[in-house]
């Protein structure tokens, strides 16, 4: 496949799709967001029954691409894409008829986590770190939220919101955003494999929809979301704030 966000290879009935944006710390555009639909259509085509998503041994999945939305206020043009279609992404990550394992290595943030959250198992290494910064910029994690709330509940993930600081990987596994993780997270990923590529293609269709169908709050909490997305993003003094970050590098309470 010929994608220039991601690096996809496919072994037997597993897919392995790495974030593939060095050069923005792995952050999500709307091209990734294309291209990751596009191989998520071959893998239902392809009766693939295991999804393995990587980013880099040092960032796995940075978030929103700011420094696209510096240029895009730049040239005066719409800044913000239209969120439906990287919840509905989440969506066919946590729905969809294949088992989806989120593997994490180094920093997530903001995003990166609805990718983690998304994902019916996730395995990481001991330098995985996770963190929501939106509130940093007078924004919040809206869209991520209904699948990380499903993954560890709303107290915690409120706290995780308000406080914007690192989570390291012990606490992430207390909470239940990590499943499972070693400190070379490689072989317990092949271990992880080996049981479940024996999962029968029907059982797995069959299993997910059902528990989907017994807690549908994904589709439920989406038009909140979508709706909160689009007003914090064209919230001037929110994009203000960005722009300034991009350039200074400093955030907003550091701003001389």
């Amino acid at each position: 496949m010929n994608n220039r966000t991601l690096r996809v290879r496919f072994q037997e009935k597993i897919c392995y799709v790495q974030f593939h944006r060095p050069e923005a710390n792995n952050a999500v555009n709307d091209e990734l967001i294309e291209e990751f639909h596009q191989v998520l259509h071959v893998c239902e085509q392809e009766s693939v029954t295991v999804v393995v998503l990587e980013g880099s041994p040092e960032v796995f999945c940075w978030g929103a691409d700011f420094g696209e939305i510096h240029k895009k206020m730049d040239e005066g043009s719409s800044t913000g894409s239209d969120p439906e279609s990287l919840y509905d992404l989440w969506l066919r990550l946590a729905t969809g008829p294949y088992i989806t394992i989120a593997h994490v290595r180094g920093k997530v943030n903001a995003g990166g986590v609805g990718f983690v959250a998304a994902c019916d198992v996730v395995i990481a290494d001991d330098t995985a770190q996770f963190s929501l910064s939106e509130l940093l910029f007078g924004l919040f994690p809206a869209c991520v939220l209904p699948f990380l709330i499903r993954r560890i509940g709303v107290q915690k993930a409120h706290y995780f919101t308000l406080m914007t600081w690192p989570v390291h990987i012990q606490q992430a596994h207390a909470w239940g955003l990590v499943d499972a993780y070693d400190t070379k997270s490689e072989p317990l990923l092949r271990k992880h494999l080996r049981r479940l590529k024996c999962l029968p293609e029907s059982g797995i269709a069959q299993y997910k929809r059902y528990m989907h169908s017994i807690n549908d709050s994904l589709y439920q909490s989406k038009s909140a979301a979508l709706s909160s997305n689009r007003e914090m993003f064209m919230n001037q003094q929110n994009l203000e704030r960005i722009y300034t970050y991009v350039e200074t590098g400093y955030f907003p309470w550091e701003q001389r």
